[in-house]
């Protein structure tokens, strides 16, 4: 230590020196009394890099740095306010692990490159490997946090310039199923509603979303409805639970039943739409049948809820003017989660709660750019919500690209879980991974690690280094993070927002649009695929040729007049009289992205979760989120104040569950499955919790949920089940956590 730093320390224990300067306030012409250390030399706008919320903000930057954040009054989505997470963002980037140069690994070792040779040596092991094993034997994972214009630019650079088909996203960890249930029963992925049916609805119905925790300021937007009954359905009483008019404490996964029920006493009494019925859907007389074993005392049996209750909140719905039903994770994470967005859309639909004032299915989002990644991404679809499949799809795309038709996929490859999968059957060699650390956050930990370790050549790129995955990396390329680039995010109600660049990347890091540019530069497609471009306003202008006259139509939407407005709700047409603040829905003439314009009503089966509690593993596992941290915490981690309010992964257990095992809230226990274990997390007791259940939250690596998850995946939108293992919980004896095995 210093002399300065020791007198300065020795001065603050005696109480003489209290950090005036420090902790000095000042008034910001903009925003009024505040820290004067947090006064910046400008404030930048932009849109909030955490959640699918969209929050517009300010990021403060002083001599070249960001140095605060505040909420911008006049977006429509936040007016103002931000969560917790939000109101730290820029600690993000300037957290102290923030990668800076490409790194290569020489015997067993990162050593610092240059990024001529590190983009050369990626594009040549590359094409080396698939040259050898052939184009589809090289695996990109992608993420749903980069900008539209990003997504949009790794989507050809995949299946144009590498040509691998086998090229998907994080957000089939949590969004993948919501798409596939809109697209099963509408004909196409974009949620109906807005968010001001929050605010317009007179009953509101979330279904395993704990907004609170996950969304927080749909909370205010929920909140302003004075007028509004609202039901929760969650196996917990979470914050979410806490606001509600009624809870629903369902047993783990039986929401399809809970569904099923609901619709079978509306059908009986008469409270559907029958005029919508027969208009607009197919399918309703075996969707009748079908639901004629689904009595009140079935649903009972499986829901745990009594047969009163179920008919109670039927004819709560089935009554309402304008219900609007949401959900999040508890329902996507599972291995039924498209039929389960099905079951909700089949009970929207034959009430005629779809596209109105107040009344939509509506899917709230994950990551803050989900949507743009599902609407540009081609991932699991051709951009702009064309299939794969539709020989008219691809010939607009190739006259618009000016390529031949043939180079544009007949089909998607395979999906996040399947590229693993893909690892261990010896079909995938080479693996790029771009701004996601599945080493948190993809399930069965083990199984992912053993995949890992067998690639020949893994590339990292990401704003971060060391994390978990950019450890058993052979090349780390360094990006730049939000507030160090441009472009557009889309949020859960379609609102296309803009993202500014306020500063540099750290060291040598690049944005990820000029590194997918300097990749297509070596792969020799730079002009094919990317004609003339230099910025991302290039991508933009190519993308909204792209939407033209499709449902997600970004054609009017300008840079100018986003920032004008804060935010514009596609579709957006070019020409468009409509007012860029007005909100807007979609099927609202009750005509559907189908062949013959009609929903389509799908028939849904519950099925028992294929693990269940038994003798030897006698707790239900579920997990989830807190409001301080973010996914992985590779970003959240890294922020003191964030840390201090929630420093570790804990465990939720009953009282009598505690007192039949002698556990005290506060003990530190281990958790194991048949999968994996988790070793020395802090026990709390708390009645939030049902008997026979217990909860961890993911964000923590070195108390990973996700080691002991099970490996199931929906079948129709390849998403995992997080939501229900079999697990024990024992007192913990172990020592301090060994660190996780590096590859080699």
């Amino acid at each position: 230590m210093n002399p300065k730093t020791f007198f300065q320390s020795v001065r603050r224990r005696l109480g003489i020196d209290l950090q005036t300067e420090k902790y000095a306030y000042d008034v910001d012409e903009q925003f009024g009394y505040m820290s004067k250390a947090k006064i910046p030399d400008r404030w930048i706008p932009t849109t909030c890099g955490y959640c699918s919320v969209g929050c517009g903000l300010f990021i403060g930057v002083k001599k070249g740095k960001a140095v605060s954040v505040r909420g911008n009054q006049n977006h429509p989505v936040n007016e103002g306010r931000l969560c917790p997470k939000g109101l730290c963002e820029h600690d993000a980037i300037n957290a102290p692990n923030r990668a800076k140069y490409p790194l290569l690994k020489i015997n067993k070792r990162f050593q610092r490159v240059g990024w001529d040779w590190a983009i050369r040596e990626m594009v040549g092991r590359f094409q080396t490997i698939q040259n050898k094993y052939g184009p589809e034997s090289l695996g990109i994972i992608g993420t749903g946090q980069l900008v539209t214009e990003e997504f949009y630019t790794l989507g050809k650079l995949a299946q144009l310039g590498f040509k691998t088909k086998n090229y998907d996203g994080n957000t089939t960890l949590c969004m993948a199923s919501a798409a596939s249930g809109y697209k099963r029963s509408f004909g196409s992925d974009g949620p109906p509603g807005s968010y001001e049916d929050l605010e317009k609805a007179d009953l509101v119905f979330l279904i395993g979303a704990n907004i609170a925790d996950n969304h927080p300021i749909l909370c205010y937007r929920l909140e302003k409805n004075k007028r509004r009954v609202l039901i929760v359905v969650d196996p917990r009483v979470t914050k979410t639970a806490m606001m509600a008019d009624i809870h629903l404490p369902i047993k783990p996964r039986s929401d399809i039943a809970l569904l099923n029920g609901m619709m079978h006493i509306l059908i009986k009494e008469e409270k559907i739409n029958r005029g919508y019925i027969e208009k607009h859907t197919n399918g309703f007389e075996k969707l009748r049948e079908d639901l004629e074993s689904w009595t009140p005392d079935r649903v009972s049996d499986i829901t745990g809820l009594t047969p009163e209750r179920i008919r109670q909140i039927a004819l709560l719905y089935g009554s309402a003017n304008a219900p609007f039903i949401a959900w999040t994770m508890g329902v996507n994470h599972s291995a039924q989660g498209a039929e389960t967005v099905n079951a909700i859309c089949n009970l929207a639909l034959i009430t005629g709660n779809v596209g109105r004032v107040g009344a939509s299915p509506f899917s709230i989002t994950g990551q803050c750019n989900a949507m743009g990644t599902r609407e540009a991404g081609f991932t699991s679809g051709l951009p702009g919500y064309r299939k794969f499949e539709n020989p008219e799809h691809r010939k607009e795309l190739a006259a618009l690209w000016g390529i031949q038709e043939e180079i544009i996929p007949t089909s998607r490859g395979m999906a996040y879980p399947d590229i693993i999968e893909g690892v261990l059957t010896g079909k995938i060699k080479a693996l790029w991974i771009i701004a996601t650390n599945p080493l948190v956050s993809f399930p069965n930990q083990a199984y992912l690690l053993d995949c890992l370790e067998r690639l020949e050549f893994l590339v990292v790129q990401d704003g971060y280094h060391p994390i978990p995955t950019s450890r058993v990396a052979d090349l780390v390329l360094p990006a730049g993070v939000w507030g160090e680039k441009e472009g557009t995010y889309t949020n859960s109600e379609r609102m296309v927002s803009k993202v500014n660049k306020a500063v540099e990347p750290p060291g040598e890091a690049k944005s990820d649009f000029d590194i997918f540019l300097m990749i297509a530069k070596e792969l020799g497609v730079s002009e094919s695929i990317y004609p003339h471009w230099k910025g991302p306003r290039d991508a933009f202008e190519e993308w909204k040729k792209v939407t033209h006259g499709r449902l997600c139509d970004y054609s009017g939407i300008t840079y100018e007049l986003l920032e004008k407005h804060g935010g514009i709700q596609w579709p957006f047409k070019e020409g468009s009289t409509r007012s860029p603040k007005e909100s807007v829905r979609l099927y609202t003439d009750g005509k559907f992205e189908t062949e013959d314009g009609r929903a389509k009503l799908w028939p849904i089966d519950w099925k028992a979760p294929s693990e269940v509690p038994d003798k030897d593993y006698p707790f239900w596992l579920n997990t989830g989120r807190t409001v301080e941290h973010w996914h992985t915490r590779t970003k959240t981690g890294a922020i003191p104040l964030l840390n201090r309010l929630s420093p570790e992964a804990w465990v939720e257990m009953n009282p009598r569950d505690a007192q039949n095992l002698k556990f005290q809230h506060g003990d530190y226990v281990r958790v194991e499955s048949r999968r994996g274990v988790v070793e020395r997390v802090i026990l709390r007791v708390t009645e939030t919790i049902a008997p026979g259940q217990i909860f961890i939250p993911f964000h923590y690596a070195e108390a990973n949920a996700n080691n002991l998850t099970v490996s199931d995946c929906d079948p129709i939108s390849r998403e995992p089940n997080y939501k229900q293992a079999a697990v024990r919980v024992e007192r913990s004896i172990a020592v301090p956590l060994l660190e996780r095995p590096k590859r080699h």
